[in-house]
């Protein structure tokens, strides 16, 4: 067959295609072994993964930012991925696009029984509400949580698998901070957590007492042990105060990354300014900013004498 005749040949398979359909057959089209794309036919899904993180992450970033715009385009190639990954377990007869539609389908509507209705034939469901004490009728968005969580373990309970800790199913690739999290929020669940959030803030203090120890051992991995320890409980005091440390991250970032930008327009050389020019020029980047969060706060400098831009 021509090059031309291929063309043909996939631009018929398209036809008359629209939405999830069409998306599907575009990427049976790219990893088909004749008139293929050799890029897409040699990928897995291993090769495929840091695509489908960064992917996320791009969804992220368009709402933080606001676009709509650009969130539909970044939402298209989240979208895409899942195809991806479908396509190369139908081709290995794991599962394909339509039983992955179907399963996440089935859990959403089991695990909210306060809008389709107790399901009596569901014994996960039934199982999950019954430990929680509850018949799946809720009045707040607290109690859906708990329904959830509730229905969530039940599930996991019935599943052939060894591992029964309460951790179980926490993923290892989900970025630190959010890892962090969700195994405190799973602790949680088992009762393994502080009566209210002055505990949490004692134990800040107490790792940070402890860290200051390991600094004057001069022993890194002493310090870095401590370190970890202060920020795990930093995120348990975030989660107490009903924050996501990685979404309160990812803002500071973001803060940062402005106000600096805005030093950068106001001046040519901060490599050569002294660290008093470049704590006023900080603080007049931060004066532009109008809103919440304009009170004083450190500048350039971690510690005194402290110049910035030496690692």
């Amino acid at each position: 067959m021509t090059s031309t005749a291929q063309h043909q040949a996939m631009r018929s398979r398209l036809e008359g295609l629209e939405g999830l359909v069409l998306l599907r057959e575009v990427m049976a089209c790219l990893r088909a072994p004749v008139g293929g794309c050799p890029w897409d036919l040699e990928q897995d899904f291993a090769s495929i993964l840091p695509y489908t993180i960064e992917e996320a992450y791009e969804v992220a970033d368009a709402i933080e930012r606001g676009d709509m715009d650009d969130l539909k385009g970044e939402l298209g190639d989240l979208l895409l991925q899942v195809v991806y990954h479908a396509q190369m377990a139908d081709e290995a007869q794991a599962f394909d696009l339509p039983s992955v539609v179907e399963a996440v389908s089935a859990k959403m509507i089991r695990r909210h029984p306060h809008v389709f209705g107790p399901d009596p034939d569901d014994q996960t469901q039934a199982g999950g509400l019954a430990a929680q004490g509850s018949d799946g009728h809720v009045s707040q968005a607290s109690e859906v949580t708990q329904n959830w969580e509730a229905i969530k373990a039940a599930e996991h309970k019935t599943r052939d698998s060894q591992d029964t800790s309460a951790l179980a199913d926490v993923g290892l690739a989900l970025p630190a901070l959010l890892r962090a999290e969700k195994m405190q929020r799973r602790a949680a669940r088992v009762g393994f957590d502080w009566p209210d959030i002055s505990g949490v803030e004692a134990k800040v203090q107490e790792e940070l007492g402890e860290l200051a120890e390991a600094r004057a051992t001069n022993d890194s991995e002493r310090i870095a042990d401590e370190f970890g320890d202060l920020m795990f409980t930093l995120v348990n005091w975030g989660r107490r105060m009903g924050l996501s440390s990685e979404e309160a991250l990812r803002k500071a970032n973001a803060k940062f990354e402005r106000r600096f930008r805005a030093m950068e327009r106001e001046h040519d050389d901060l490599a050569n300014m002294s660290l008093d020019a470049l704590e006023e020029a900080w603080q007049a980047a931060k004066a532009t900013e109008p809103g919440p969060g304009t009170e004083p706060e450190a500048g350039p400098g971690t510690e005194p004498g402290t110049k910035p831009g030496t690692e």
